[in-house]
């Protein structure tokens, strides 16, 4: 029954409720999964089977949404027992004492919590591997990346060696790996759900580029995991009391969308921008109004978002990292050192960014109310190959974080973002393409990303 695995979450709860298989029976094959597959992977960094097994014969009988289904979290959410030092030797052997408020809604829904999942030392890198595990590699070939920093989620659900579950995402670290790996992802409106219980803290300009974020292989799975998680929570100064909206409330193609294929300065591969052209078309079959846009505000926000979350997030991890150099491993040094290219950031200089992004957020929502959706690349590049920095694309050469630019823009925007895969590159590695939206219309977001996907979505990987 090892393809069980590898259905969609939707589809394995209906067996769980059809007891065509029980929550035990369910957790076993999981781990079956996990022990053929993580060696090679090295998606998972803690598993224990027993505490596994003996959720699985608790939920049983259990009626909640998510009942036996098993799920893995990032391993910067704080999930009880577990270890929680993202990936940093700075923090070897610390654990949680406390679930974070998404893992007990998780747990109240009737999630099976298989385990956490590796990443990039300190969450600073768009490549997961660090000095504690190492590096985790893409279940379409071992020899790529699947991305970062929620790298080792998306390898574990594109494997299935988990149904769904948790990343987080301040510059594209669900939809990266999403895209990387031919799964589905959200980087929701920031607070829409929960943050606390999430390390490090989602403060200050982190406040706006910060989200948890549901991952799986379907969008329809997704949606599942953004009802049972969306929802106001005091604990998050950023979260707000917005109802969830249902597709009925949802009139879809009556909205705009625009489309683009780059932004003018970076280029993509040639299957990037078909990957782009056949969503583009597919929601054309489907009655939609689609149209080609350019934003002016593109590369201002590119430019802001790297003095938020370089510039500013080299100064938060300053008094962790001071007289501890030894410990760090070359990718997070990799992430410093864009940092030292230009002087520290002034307080002044911090000021003048944070009035500009509350000007350029404006501007941002007043473009787009005449196409409140865009459809966009997530990156220039496919998978890349592990410690790979620069491409060849179009004639010209491109840079590791120049090719990721097309998932910062919305974290900068504080908006909601989707990644649905739908074409392959040359090698046969998937590309994805991004659904973005509004602040708080995330239910939007993933109503058009679902009319994506019913013409493409999730393929099995060779290694699975």
């Amino acid at each position: 029954m090892t393809a069980v695995v590898l259905e969609s979450a939707f589809k394995q709860l209906s067996l769980l409720r059809n007891e065509e298989i029980s929550a035990l029976e369910l957790a076993r094959e999981h781990l079956g999964q996990i022990e053929r597959l993580n060696p090679a992977l090295n998606a998972l960094i803690e598993v224990d089977p027993e505490r596994v097994l003996e959720q699985a014969r608790s939920l049983e009988r259990h009626t909640g949404p998510l009942a036996g289904l098993p799920v893995t979290v990032k391993s910067s959410i704080a999930v009880e027992g577990y270890r929680c030092e993202l990936g940093s030797r700075i923090y070897e052997g610390r654990a949680s004492s406390h679930d974070a408020v998404v893992v007990a809604r998780l747990r109240a829904a009737g999630a099976n919590i298989l385990g956490t999942t590796n990443c990039p030392e300190l969450l600073m890198a768009y490549e997961t591997d660090n000095l504690l595990y190492g590096r985790t590699c893409n279940p379409w070939s071992i020899d790529h990346t699947a991305g970062g920093s929620s790298g080792g989620e998306a390898a574990a659900i594109a494997s299935g060696m988990s149904a769904a579950g948790l990343g987080s995402d301040s510059g594209g670290s669900v939809r990266e790996p999403a895209h990387f790996t031919g799964i589905c992802a959200l980087k929701p409106t920031p607070g829409r759900i929960p943050r606390a219980g999430h390390e490090p803290a989602c403060v200050g300009p982190f406040s706006i580029l910060g989200a948890v974020g549901p991952m799986a292989r379907t969008i329809a799975d997704v949606k599942l995991l953004f009802g049972v998680l969306a929802g106001h929570d005091d604990k998050d100064p950023a979260s707000a009391p917005v109802a969830l909206r249902r597709p009925a409330q949802l009139d879809v193609k009556q909205v705009s969308i625009g489309y683009l294929e780059d932004d003018g300065l970076v280029p993509v591969t040639a299957e990037t921008r078909q990957a782009v052209r056949d969503a583009m078309n597919a929601l054309k079959r489907q009655g939609f109004n689609v149209t080609a846009v350019r934003p002016t505000w593109l590369e201002a926000a590119r430019k802001l978002w790297w003095t938020f979350f370089v510039r500013c997030g080299a100064m938060f991890y300053g008094p962790v990292i001071r007289g501890r150099h030894e410990l760090l491993s070359p990718i997070f040094c990799e992430f410093l050192s864009f940092s030292e290219e230009l002087p520290a950031l002034s307080g002044i200089e911090l000021l003048e960014a944070w009035a500009e992004c509350d000007l350029l957020r404006a501007r941002i929502l007043e473009e787009m109310a005449a196409t409140p959706i865009l459809l966009t690349p997530v990156c220039s590049v496919p998978a890349f190959r592990h410690s790979e920095r620069r491409w060849k694309v179009e004639g010209g050469e491109v840079g590791y974080l120049d090719a990721m630019r097309f998932t910062q823009w919305f974290n900068l925007l504080g908006a909601p973002a989707a990644v649905v895969p739908v074409g392959r590159s040359a090698e046969g590695l998937p590309i994805g393409v991004q659904i973005a939206g509004r602040p708080y219309e995330d239910e939007l977001v993933l109503e058009v990303a679902a009319r994506i996907e019913s013409e493409f979505g999730y393929v099995a990987p060779p290694l699975s």
